[in-house]
């Protein structure tokens, strides 16, 4: 069943009558076929122009949008041979992320990600993608394994934030999310990463602070929330709309800021449309990434990774 966005009820309406028509079935010389075909037609017309100029804010919703493939949809489509690490060996499993060892292209690789879950159930178990401080750390560990093994770590970034309850902050939330992007920066292996919904905070950067960043053309990534960004300055969660505007968290911004190296196309309506076509341009991407990275030396990547860091936020909007 279809789950439609607030920008997207025009869109609703008519593919709503379209649906109804389809359930008759009716042959396609039939009155009703042929107002079926205009309607259908309305339909993607409608949505081409919905999703032509989406603003920073339009993009959040997207980006959050439910239906959008989460971090095991890749893991599915795009890795063979997983075998899934749990743990970081000091207090707890964490199931906001998620690591394996697995065979991107028949290379193995270590693939680490946020999963949000798809319905109550796999949220709350998934805890929204908001990792604890046992996640990070598991994060830590297998980025260890994956560079005693001189192995390509690939990150899936899809999380609001760090989990910010009461118990977390007692087992060091902080200090651990500080590590997990320390342990990024040192890596003497590859580290690609692709923010394939939202990319919130340091929940995000202590797995994205690596050799080559992408993102998905509808996906953000930021500091803070917008909501977050308008309850801190002007004292009103209903003003995100103004701060997702200034916060410059499109990938659209961000790459001309120098902080992501590519944007990954996603088709009209987004990737909660079209799974498996944008699945297969994120893969396309990590064999492209990972062809340029791989014949680089340890302490190549070490330098370069630390340049480009460095120099982000030269570049001006």
């Amino acid at each position: 069943m279809r789950s439609y966005l607030e920008f997207e009820k025009p869109l609703a309406e008519i593919e709503a009558e379209a649906d109804q028509l389809r359930a008759k079935n009716p042959p396609d010389d039939s009155p009703d076929g042929h107002a079926l075909k205009s309607l259908d037609a309305r339909a993607q017309k409608v949505l081409e122009e919905l999703y032509s100029d989406l603003n920073p804010w339009r993009k959040c919703q997207v980006a959050r949008h439910e239906n959008r493939p989460r971090c095991k949809d890749y893991l599915r489509f795009l890795f063979t041979d997983r075998v899934q690490l749990a743990g970081d060996r000091a207090y707890a499993d964490d199931t906001a992320i998620i690591g394996c060892l697995a065979r991107f292209e028949d290379r193995p690789v270590m693939v680490i990600g946020q999963e949000k879950g798809h319905d109550i159930t796999t949220r709350v178990h998934h805890n929204f993608g908001m990792a604890r401080p046992e996640g990070y750390r598991k994060a830590i560990r297998l980025m260890d394994l994956a560079d005693r093994f001189h192995l390509p770590v690939i990150t899936l970034v899809d999380t609001s934030g760090a989990y910010p309850g009461k118990g977390a902050e007692e087992r060091g939330q902080a200090e651990a999310i500080a590590r997990s992007t320390e342990r990024c920066l040192q890596l003497k292996s590859p580290l690609l990463s692709v923010v394939i919904g939202e990319g919130g905070s340091g929940g995000a950067i202590a797995l994205a602070s690596g050799d080559r960043t992408a993102m998905l053309s509808n996906s953000v990534y930021s500091v803070i929330s917008p909501e977050g960004c308008a309850s801190i300055l002007w004292q009103d969660a209903e003003k995100m709309r103004e701060a997702a505007e200034q916060l410059r968290l499109t990938a659209q911004d961000l790459v001309k800021l120098g902080v992501v190296d590519e944007i990954i196309d996603e088709p009209p309506g987004g990737a909660q449309r079209h799974q498996e076509k944008v699945i297969e341009n994120v893969g396309r991407c990590l064999s492209k990434m990972l062809a340029e990275l791989t014949s680089k030396s340890p302490e190549t990547l070490q330098k370069e990774r630390h340049a480009r860091f460095m120099a982000m936020g030269d570049q001006r909007l």
